[in-house]
């Protein structure tokens, strides 16, 4: 077990490759975290860490995830808003001392990452996408109610089934759509918080055809389903459509999300070592880190000398 940050919506547990993020439950839980559970991030899944000031007596700890290592943030394509952003940890002002001593460890983690090239195709860069999905996905079999359809994902293949009272007479014409995750090429989801919400299936272009079709308007297009209020929320949407992706990319590549593998720390430098002690002694002092907790601490950085 690593190093644990409590915060206000979730807890961050720091091991030597990862960070396991465990989202609480309760009633002022954003229902997107509560549906996610726990998620597992790799380091060589994040790009960068941030410590800002929140809102009424908060910091916000940001482990950046990289462009392409999340099914879940490449569906959301930036509508989350800042409040449901799972990779922002809540923490009231006076942790603030706490979460820098966690962000420097966690950006040193990253730096020694990119530094033996333990990344993605021996990635060096936070900023450059990852080749393949780090994250994964929650797992289906998964389902919603749309506005005029239930959605279903199995696995492997995606099921709209429309509804009469709200399905267009042109869905209904097309009938029941049930479409293997081999036919198609990834997905695209427009938040229901917007008037004009809808999730759709992108199919692989035709090779006889030298430009994909343009796709029909949501209400009438057989591969999509569309959004109202109450139907199609975001914490059943787009984890439904983030596991759509990572199967898609699974049958594309023939490989799945990458598993979590144990790495090898690298020795720190004596005065890095020293300078994390000085900084853990003051924690101490503050009363932020226990007696059990700074011995320990203290003998995990002295190993790594």
């Amino acid at each position: 077990m690593g190093d644990v940050l409590q915060g206000i919506h979730a807890t961050w547990e720091f091991e030597s490759d990862s960070v396991l993020i465990r989202f609480q439950r309760g009633v002022r839980t954003p229902k997107l975290f509560q549906a996610l559970g726990e998620r597992r991030v790799p380091h060589e899944a994040l790009s960068s860490v941030t410590l800002t000031p929140g809102r009424r007596g908060t910091v916000v700890l940001h482990a950046v995830p990289r462009a392409g290592a999340d099914p879940l943030t490449e569906a959301a394509a930036g509508q989350l808003r800042a409040s449901g952003d799972p990779y922002r940890l809540l923490l009231p002002a006076e942790r603030e001392t706490l979460a820098e001593y966690y962000a420097d460890e966690l950006r040193a983690s990253l730096a020694r990452v990119r530094g033996t090239g333990t990344g993605t195709g021996g990635v060096r860069d936070g900023q450059e996408p990852a080749e393949r999905y780090l994250v994964t996905a929650p797992e289906p079999p998964l389902q919603f109610k749309a506005y005029d359809a239930k959605a279903s994902f199995d696995g492997d293949r995606v099921s709209f089934r429309w509804f009469w009272t709200g399905a267009s007479s042109a869905k209904w014409k097309a009938g029941d759509q049930i479409l293997p995750v081999g036919e198609l090429r990834g997905v695209e989801w427009r938040s229901p918080e917007r008037f004009d919400g809808y999730l759709r299936l992108l199919r692989r272009d035709d090779p006889c055809s030298a430009r994909p079709p343009r796709p029909a308007p949501a209400d009438h297009d057989p591969a999509t389903v569309v959004f109202g209020p109450g139907y199609g929320p975001v914490h059943e949407s787009l984890p439904f459509a983030a596991a759509v992706l990572e199967a898609v990319q699974a049958a594309a590549t023939g490989r799945a999300a990458v598993p979590v593998h144990a790495v090898t720390p690298a020795r720190r430098a004596p005065a890095e070592v020293a300078e994390r002690i000085r900084h853990l002694g003051e924690l101490h002092r503050a009363g932020l880190v226990t007696d059990d907790e700074f011995s320990a601490k203290k003998a995990e950085l002295l190993a790594e000398l």
